[in-house]
């Protein structure tokens, strides 16, 4: 189940990438550190779930349920992932003339960022979800592994 956790992730991690048209991003120098994800203390990536589900005490209930919604969004990506690929090849074919027609470039920019947001809405709705399964104690001890590993993590 590893495996396709981190694909899932990996491949979001692409989409985005892809969406924006770059190339993954250098390491930003120390003076300017990159704004951390202000809902990253609040939400539990799978793979921390299913990789401490026995000290979790996840009950067999619950890991169906999460390997379930794991898996149901897993497909969703890939779904999306060539859905994405296909409207930013489109905005490419618009943007490489000479002279591009603005009305068209900005309405097939349009269709790409819904597709991103259909991407993290998904990545929201999965995490909402996960969370909702797990118990006060469960999320609590999620959490302190969370800040034992980045100790500046804010507080819930």
């Amino acid at each position: 189940m590893k495996p396709t956790l981190a694909i899932l992730f990996a491949t979001a991690f692409l989409l985005v990438t892809v969406a924006i048209g770059q190339e993954p991003r250098q390491p930003t120098p120390p003076q300017h550190p990159p704004n951390p994800d202000p809902l990253a203390h609040l939400m539990f990536p799978p793979e921390m779930i299913m990789g401490h589900a026995r000290e979790l005490n996840l009950t067999d209930e619950q890991k169906t349920y999460l390997r379930g919604e794991v898996t149901k969004a897993t497909v969703a990506f890939q779904d999306l992932q060539w859905k994405l690929q296909d409207q930013m090849e489109a905005l490419h074919d618009t943007m490489k003339s000479s002279s591009v027609n603005e009305q068209q470039a900005l309405a097939q920019l349009d269709k790409v960022l819904d597709v991103e947001r259909e991407i993290k809405r998904l990545h929201i709705a999965l995490a909402v979800r996960l969370k909702n399964r797990l118990t006060p104690e469960q999320q609590e001890q999620l959490h302190k592994m969370m800040m034992d590993h980045h100790p500046a993590m804010p507080e819930n």
